[in-house]
């Protein structure tokens, strides 16, 4: 029985309350591990480190050596894939064709690419013209923030734990990570690579638990934190943001969407198709900014739906190191209710279910496990709830739509803006499309085609702020001015 423990200050530490929870495979629902629930004890010991690490060693550490540094965090989870690897895949279930691909390599990409990229970081300079006709000059200078809670999802683990951690790391910070209670393992074997490549202790702390009453909330609401980054649902961000009002701490938010795709009727239907089961499908439909709305060209409609249907099809639902399987379960049992329940309201709603609708057969050493069959709605209003709700699951509505302006409107129909996708051979309705959809990033022609250089985030309910490239650097950094009279 694996136990995961809280990294702080350099070192595994149990809770001093004794209080544990079960680490769950959600491949076939059997507990296989025990994971220690952080008290305020372990984060205020968490928070104090990272202070204490913020005015020592790396906080007098030159910006060559700091960077240097973390570029080998990244070198050294690739020399350690294999682990990580299976830490992610049993946490989570994905299949590894998945996580080999993504979750580990994108992973450890983020803190080469964030110690490369804050030597690029530009500032501001004036000069300014005073009545003595001497002037002065103003320029600017980047400081760390400070101390950073990292509040991490249970979708992608490694990969935006360390979209976080890598740039806040380049810029200075220290941080303390509370992983989802979910998927714990990864960020607290994270805690042997720092110490392996030589980041000063309590630089990096992590501290388990769940949300209210416990590490979350502890570590929202504690006064040494100076800023809060969290990814996950938008109800559990409106509640970061008014803990972090206390103080007046600033926020980065990457929430929930709601994400639409267009296909008009001159699109590549082959692109689209193998697009959209990447859109819909991935890592068993969570990810924030899957595609949970396709709206067709009427014309083009029926086709669509018949190809993406065959496509869906062609899954194979399986264990994470079954090399033959592409499709993993849902994260856990809490999660496979609620998605079931959509399918259940979905019927309610009278809606044409294309295929799917409910949970696959499957072997038995993993009956017990979190699955739900991928799956294709049709006929639905735009006020049913798996319409107009975020899902979290391998499930998507298609609907027809006649005109452009049809298709904007019912795009825009939602309180999130997260991202969006446009499938046209029209480079002019491809740039029209850029001006008119509310969102924080769209794709045409592709999905999910980052350059980690470009704005990440969303707007409305699905979040605050921007990460990627210089727009997330301007969290992990604040912006001193300083005037020099001549």
């Amino acid at each position: 029985m694996k136990e995961v423990k809280h990294f702080i200050n350099g070192e595994y530490v149990g809770s001093k309350s004794g209080k544990q929870f079960d680490n769950v495979n959600p491949a076939n629902g059997q507990v296989f591990g025990k994971v220690h629930e952080a008290g305020r004890d372990e984060v205020n010991a968490a928070v104090a480190a990272a202070r204490e690490a913020l005015h020592g060693e790396w906080g007098r550490m030159s910006v060559e050596k700091r960077l240097s540094l973390v570029k080998k965090v990244a070198e050294r989870i690739n020399e350690r894939f294999d682990e990580f690897l299976e830490a992610e895949c049993l946490d989570t279930g994905k299949p590894a064709s998945l996580a080999s691909h993504v979750d580990i390599p994108r992973g450890a990409a983020n803190f080469g690419f964030f110690a490369d990229h804050v030597k690029n970081f530009p500032t501001e300079s004036f000069f300014t013209d005073t009545p003595d006709g001497a002037g002065a000059v103003n320029y600017g200078v980047r400081k760390p923030r400070g101390v950073l809670a990292v509040i991490a999802p249970w979708n992608l683990p490694l990969l935006l734990m360390t979209w976080k951690v890598g740039p806040a790391l380049a810029c200075g910070n220290t941080v303390v990570v509370k992983p989802s209670e979910i998927t714990p393992t990864t960020a607290a074997l994270l805690g042997e690579v720092m110490n392996e490549v030589g980041i000063p202790k309590g630089v990096y702390n992590v501290v388990h638990g769940f949300g209210p009453d416990s590490a979350g909330a502890y570590l929202t609401e504690h006064p040494d934190v100076d800023g809060i980054t969290f990814t996950g649902e938008s109800r559990t961000g409106e509640v970061i943001m008014r803990a972090a009002a206390k103080g007046v701490r600033p926020v980065s938010l990457e929430l929930g969407g709601k994400n639409p795709s267009l296909v008009f009727n001159d699109a590549d239907m082959d692109a689209a198709i193998d697009g959209h089961l990447r859109s819909i499908f991935i890592n068993c439909g969570q990810v924030c900014f899957n595609t949970e709305r396709v709206y067709v060209q009427r014309d083009i409609h029926d086709e669509f739906v018949a190809r993406l249907k065959a496509a869906v099809e062609q899954f194979r639902p399986g264990a994470w190191n079954d090399d033959s399987c592409n499709l993993g379960p849902l994260v856990s049992e809490e999660h496979q209710q609620k998605v079931l329940s959509y399918f259940k309201k979905a019927e309610e709603a009278g809606a044409t279910v294309v295929t799917g609708g409910g949970v696959p057969e499957m072997p038995e050493e993993l009956q017990g496990g979190f699955w739900v069959q991928p799956t294709i709605w049709t006929g639905l209003k735009e006020t049913d709830a798996p319409a107009c709700e975020e899902v979290f699951g391998p499930c998507v509505h298609i609907a027809p739509f006649d005109t452009e302006e049809e298709a904007v409107a019912l795009a825009n129909n939602t309180r999130y803006g997260l991202g969006a996708s446009v499938w046209t051979r029209d480079v002019s309705r491809a740039h029209r499309m850029g001006q008119v959809l509310d969102v924080g990033m769209l794709w045409v022609n592709s999905w999910f085609l980052r350059d980690l250089r470009t704005s990440f985030g969303g707007n409305g309910a699905s979040g605050v702020g921007r990460e990627g490239g210089v727009h997330g650097l301007e969290f992990y950094s604040e912006l001193r001015n300083v005037c020099i009279k001549l």
